[in-house]
């Protein structure tokens, strides 16, 4: 509970001393000042239950109660969080659960309208309080309304010098939840977005063909904040020699236009590497110069490449590849060992210049072993040097060596954090072992 620097000294009983109060204009300034500092708490980059909280603090402060509340209910009316100042004991809270829409605490809510009560018992519409529940005397709460709807409520119990609450702490509290009202709408419009981006991205990634007698599995994970429309991408598809074609990659950008171009560069892909069976490299030239016909090219980075199983039986897997300015693909053993496929020469993120070579490279793919395509964000971390994110990964790998590839790929990009500052793509091909029983 936020300290009132203007609370009584006092009750008036024996011994107490005279109560001392500020100048009218000196607590008129204490009261804007606060006000002030809460509203301001909804523009910035708080997460919403600590702009809520502070806003609460600020009304039990401003109004010098001994309890405040703000209710936070979803779009069907139902109470889903409740921010409380004044009961500092966290298992009390918890015990005492959420409100169940009933009692005066709703009054506030089907009304819409601000509500004082002199003496919350003897209120008709008292529910009483729950076991554990300290005893209030008086409240004061008002609805949290945006634009016709009611977000929730704030409330105010028992202000510390024992008086009633007046027109005055009404006017405070209701520009308190105007500035709450906003803080929840955004808050609703932001996950809103949130969803709307992810759903649109997903759909313009492909599901993965069958692609026997290799195990295939990808994942494609959205940043943590907004924009979640992103440029990531992968794929993967049997070519008509029979090699199977992979691909994973990252459009320049992320925001509205990275989706659509990375759908775009990532067609003309498809096509190119259907038309001809040529080596990787071939491939990204041919992109290049497409992506040049444009007046403003697209640019990204990407690992174009190919797994096919040599002649005759028994014949060896390998992946053939090109680099396009992107991190390097990550072979995982049976056995756990890794390697890290990152030749010298490593070409520049397609779309920049068309005459820039491109190269092939080839590396075997041992029974059992994994092949691992991936997007930065898998490894950047902000506060760590990208070399630590890649030892990081391979670890990890190592460690899932001879798991599914959908375990694989789930442990991966849950391994460390549930936050990611960029969006992420995956994609683990596992060759088949020389053991049936595996």
């Amino acid at each position: 509970m936020a300290h009132d620097p203007w609370q009584e000294r006092g009750r008036g009983q024996a011994g107490d001393g005279p109560v001392t109060r500020p100048p009218q204009r000196a607590l008129d300034r204490h009261r804007l000042r606060h006000l002030l500092d809460a509203v301001g708490a909804v523009s910035t980059d708080m997460d919403t239950r600590t702009v809520l909280r502070r806003i609460v603090e600020a009304a039990a402060d401003l109004v010098a109660a001994r309890y405040g509340a703000l209710g936070v209910l979803d779009e069907s009316g139902t109470v889903v969080d409740l921010i409380t100042v004044g009961i500092d004991d966290p298992q009390m809270c918890a015990a005492m659960g959420l409100p169940q829409g009933h009692g005066l605490l709703h009054t506030v809510v089907d009304d819409q309208e601000p509500l004082r009560v002199a003496d919350v018992a003897a209120h008709p519409r008292s529910a009483g309080f729950p076991p554990g529940h300290p005893v209030m005397r008086t409240l004061l709460g008002v609805p949290l309304t945006m634009r016709g709807t009611v977000h929730g409520d704030l409330y105010v119990a028992d202000k510390r010098d024992g008086t009633p609450f007046d027109d005055d702490d009404e006017g405070l509290l209701t520009a308190l939840a105007s500035a709450a009202g906003i803080s929840l709408e955004n808050a609703r419009l932001y996950e809103h977005l949130k969803r709307v981006a992810e759903h649109f991205q997903r759909r313009m990634l492909p599901v993965l063909p069958d692609l026997a007698p290799l195990q295939a599995a990808a994942r494609y994970e959205p940043a943590s904040e907004l924009p979640r429309l992103g440029g990531d991408w992968y794929d993967a598809m049997v070519l008509p020699d029979g090699a199977t074609c992979v691909v994973v990659g990252d459009v320049t950008g992320h925001d509205v236009e990275a989706a659509p171009l990375m759908g775009q560069i990532r067609n003309m892909l498809r096509a190119l590497a259907f038309d001809r069976g040529e080596p990787p490299g071939l491939v990204v030239s041919r992109l290049d110069r497409a992506l040049m016909m444009s007046d403003d090219p697209p640019t990204a980075t990407l690992v174009f490449g190919r797994v096919e199983r040599g002649r005759g039986e028994g014949g060896q897997y390998t992946f053939g590849w090109s680099n396009a300015g992107h991190l390097p693909p990550l072979v995982v053993g049976a056995d756990g060992g890794t390697t890290y496929l990152a030749p010298a020469r490593h070409g520049i993120p397609v779309g920049i210049e068309a005459s820039v070579p491109r190269y092939s490279h080839e590396h075997p793919l041992p029974p059992g072993s994994t092949l691992l395509l991936f997007t930065d964000g898998l490894v950047e971390r902000r506060d760590q040097d990208i070399d630590a994110g890649l030892d990081d990964l391979a670890e990890q790998a190592a460690r899932l060596a001879t798991a599914p590839p959908d375990e694989l790929c789930d442990a991966l990009i849950s391994r460390s954090r549930q936050v990611f500052d960029d969006d992420v793509a995956l994609l683990a091909l596992r060759i088949p072992s020389d053991d049936p029983a595996r």
